[in-house]
């Protein structure tokens, strides 16, 4: 159960690397990407599920929040 939720956690922390590189702007890429290294970090110790499960909910909206932004300006 424990090694699921870090394969999501890990799964997430790609997936949002990923995106960021699609931002054109090398200062926001770089502003993102200390953000999203922090947030992953302060966030290691946490081993309450409850919590865990709303960390990665929210993250993912975050994720998805960034894609629409990302394709937003694309077109």
């Amino acid at each position: 159960r424990q090694f699921l939720r870090r394969q999501q956690v890990l799964q997430l922390y790609r997936k949002i690397l990923r995106a960021i590189r699609e931002v054109p702007a090398a200062a926001d890429r770089r502003y993102l990407t200390d953000w999203a290294r922090e947030e992953f970090r302060r966030n290691k110790d946490a081993t309450d599920e409850d919590a865990i499960r709303m960390m990665i909910t929210q993250g993912n909206m975050q994720l998805q929040e960034l894609q629409r932004t990302l394709k937003l300006a694309k077109s």
